[in-house]
């Protein structure tokens, strides 16, 4: 009997982990960029009470098991790299990547992060930043006297700019791609940072090599579906609601059990 309420409770802590990767997700629906997380889980160790292929006779064997499950566990959090819907913004500053790749930040620290956000901005060294401030690590700086009105970024990545009426090339802007982008480890303001489960970076122009194109004047939005977290949100409450029952059914079979001595 006291294995259900170890089952039962190991479905409770799953059920709270698996509402907070929904909650996380619809959090997120209207970050730049954005990936869901999926929340996968597996089943806990087996008591076996009798293994398959026991002998149930001279001549016989049984042809099942009898094994008893003793509940579930959190065993990964995958974040789902599919392409997010693209908007247009009208800011010739906002980038969007379709198809594969991560533009490439230049931290603090002199680290590479990865980020999927193309809210770019002008810092006051006319240097092409993210919302933190960070530049992006191909320096792409525009002259001396030109706005961010006249930037113009094309497909494969070429960045230019308009002074005097005479148009220059800046900056070139390359991407990264990654064998496993869900082995990336996700360090928050929509960073991404490289670990041995990703590989190493594949950094090429956009457009070539498997690597997607940019858009100007657009923004990926997340790829969180609203309707879908909905969904998720309703069966893990049922599956809260359902584990919570079996333990209070597996503490009332206890008490009748106790009480049977009276």
């Amino acid at each position: 009997m006291m294995r259900s309420l170890w089952s039962a409770a190991s479905g409770m802590r799953t059920q709270q982990d698996n509402m907070d990767v929904v909650a996380h997700n619809l959090a997120n629906v209207n970050t730049y960029g954005g990936k869901k997380v999926r929340a996968e889980f597996h089943d806990l160790l087996y008591q076996t009470l009798r293994p398959a292929g026991a002998e149930s006779g001279n001549d016989s064997q049984y042809p099942t098991g009898l094994q008893i499950g003793l509940g579930a566990r959190l065993a990964a959090t995958q974040r789902i790299f599919t392409q997010g819907s693209l908007q247009s913004t009208g800011n010739p500053t906002d980038l969007a990547i379709e198809g594969e790749g991560f533009f490439r930040i230049e931290m603090p620290d002199g680290t590479i992060a990865y980020t999927r956000d193309g809210s770019f901005k002008l810092d006051q060294d006319r240097r092409l930043v993210t919302t933190d401030g960070y530049p992006i690590a191909d320096n792409i700086t525009l002259e001396q006297d030109a706005t961010a009105d006249s930037v113009t970024v094309s497909q494969d990545g070429r960045v230019s700019d308009v002074v005097n009426g005479q148009q220059n090339q800046v900056g070139q802007i390359t991407l990264a791609r990654f064998v496993n982008p869900a082995g990336l480890t996700a360090i928050g303001h929509n960073f991404f940072l490289e670990t041995e489960a990703s590989g190493a970076p594949l950094e090429g122009n956009p457009g070539e090599d498997g690597a997607g194109r940019l858009q100007q004047n657009v923004l990926e939005m997340s790829n969180v579906a609203v309707v879908d977290e909905m969904v998720n949100m309703i069966v893990a409450q049922r599956a809260y609601e359902s584990d919570a029952k079996a333990v209070t059914t597996s503490d009332s079979m206890l008490e009748i059990a106790n009480g049977l001595k009276r």
